[in-house]
């Protein structure tokens, strides 16, 4: 399906400034349609003075028009001749009969949209007839506000320049809809809406009563009275905001209605979002106890590694005391990652830091005479903690394998050279740890090896990981470890 950007710059003269418009009035456009019980079309003249639809709506409070996508068609003679009289004389042109072409009558109008005196673009406004009936005050009061809207659009005074980001979940016109006067007072309250104030605990009715005061008064006493929630509960601009009381949250989102440069009133959707916010609370709560138990295991970690390092001190045997300074590593690099969990706001941690501070670890430990500091390059992005807690354990490992066994008996060439390479797409990660030390002794197989320490890494990558391990001599001489581990889908973020 192309896109409005692909089709305006393949079909028409629309500059920057006009595409960056049409994309503002579609991102909240179907305010329109819902209020219009109609469907949209954004029809945009091509440069061989034909049209195209570059944009197309259905609304969320009555029946479709058209059951088939018309983005990407262009216009046929009817509506040619429609839109290009829209477009000559400026102003909102309706057809004088139904149209019953798609066998159901549809009521076509033609809105111009303008930026700074220039129509750029034309919507079509459809209105299936077939469920045509006569009108509640709540779909009056819709029909109105439509029409103000697509006056605003033909004016160029909408959508708002300049208006703050909207939230993420704006209300929409079926959540709940206030219509304010000039004034500031509410002529219209939709039912949702009139159940939302109930909620925050008004207990009169609204209609005839000064929005901002009522809500002003419906503030919870001991939270500050936000001055945006009165710009917003009077209707005066184009922004969103959130009244709480009474244990209910609401949200406000205000559309001023300026017709033929004079203010008419306002239109305002409500929505109660009361549980979505409690959620929310939920959730952050349970992510700061998770960050919580986090930071208390890195804690209890770096304790129970202390200990075994007092303990290693006090050891007479060379070999037990190797052991222990291993097991201090080893919880060491297990500790890293939950001081890492500890300041994520998602079980997702930044191994790229987990792998310095690894790395600087492993350096800090190694014996005097092999001090050098590993070389790390590539990314290794984001990864789940199932994945960083292991994996940390297996660049100590080999990180202190290469430290230990290979440059620990010299260099095979030049200076001591430890690398670290990572290798991230998105479905796997390769990580490759060389050095350029004594090399593999003759005769080594990987798979019959005794050392702890491999034998934990290999555990762990193809048990614990699923990857694959190999270790092999490295081409100039030394050795190269390569870990290849499968990544799940979507921790590439």
């Amino acid at each position: 399906m192309p896109t409005l950007n692909d089709l305006a710059r393949s079909h028409t003269k629309l500059v920057e400034a006009d595409l960056e418009w049409l994309h503002s009035l579609v991102s909240d456009w179907q305010l329109l349609a819902d209020l219009s019980f109609a469907d949209l079309i954004l029809w945009a003249p091509t440069k061989d003075s034909r049209w195209i639809a570059i944009a197309q709506l259905r609304p969320t409070t009555g029946p479709t028009s058209f059951q088939d996508d018309m983005v990407g068609t262009f216009a046929g003679a009817e509506d040619q001749r429609l839109l290009d009289v829209t477009r000559q004389e400026r102003r909102i042109w309706r057809e004088s009969d139904p149209d019953w072409t798609s066998g159901v009558p549809v009521r076509t109008e033609a809105i111009p949209v303008t930026r700074e005196d220039t129509v750029i673009a034309v919507i079509e406004r459809c209105t299936n007839l077939n469920s045509a009936r006569t009108p509640s005050r709540l779909e009056l009061t819709y029909l109105q506000g439509a029409d103000d809207l697509a006056r605003m659009v033909a004016e160029g005074t909408f959508p708002f320049t300049g208006a703050e980001a909207m939230l993420v979940r704006s209300p929409r016109v079926g959540d709940g809809l206030l219509r304010l006067g000039k004034s500031g007072k509410v002529t219209y309250a939709s039912p949702n809406a009139l159940s939302a104030y109930r909620r925050l605990g008004l207990a009169a009715d609204l209609i005839g009563a000064e929005l901002g005061a009522v809500t002003a008064g419906l503030v919870a006493i001991d939270e500050p009275l936000d001055e945006s929630l009165m710009v917003v509960a009077t209707g005066r601009s184009p922004r969103e905001a959130e009244v709480e009381g009474n244990g209910s949250v609401v949200q406000l989102r205000a559309i001023p209605l300026i017709v033929g440069g004079q203010r008419t009133g306002a239109l305002l959707l409500i929505r109660d979002v009361t549980e979505l916010r409690h959620r929310e609370r939920e959730l952050l709560t349970k992510d700061a106890t998770i960050r919580e138990i986090h930071h208390r295991v890195k804690n209890n970690l770096q304790t129970v590694a202390a200990l075994l390092r007092l303990q290693a001190r006090r050891l007479h045997q060379p070999e037990a005391r190797d052991a222990l300074e291993e097991a201090v590593r080893r919880v060491g690099s297990i500790a890293v990652v939950h001081e890492t969990l500890s300041h994520a706001p998602e079980e997702v941690v930044d191994f790229d830091d987990v792998a310095d501070r690894v790395a600087m670890m492993a350096t800090e430990v190694s014996a005097a005479e092999v001090k050098v500091v590993p070389r790390i390059s590539g990314k290794f992005g984001m990864l789940p903690s199932s994945v960083a807690t292991p994996l940390a354990m297996v660049l100590t490992e080999l990180l202190q394998n290469a430290l230990q066994h290979g440059l620990g008996q010299g260099s095979s060439a030049g200076p001591a050279l430890l690398e670290v390479t990572a290798t991230r797409d998105t479905e796997r990660l390769s990580v490759t740890v060389a050095d350029n030390g004594a090399g593999l002794p003759r005769g080594f197989d990987p798979d019959a090896t005794t050392s702890l320490g491999l034998q934990i890494v290999r555990t762990l990558v193809v048990g614990e990981l699923g990857g694959r391990l190999k270790i092999m001599p490295r081409p100039g001489g030394g050795t190269e470890a390569a870990v290849d581990l499968p990544v799940p889908a979507g921790d590439e973020r």
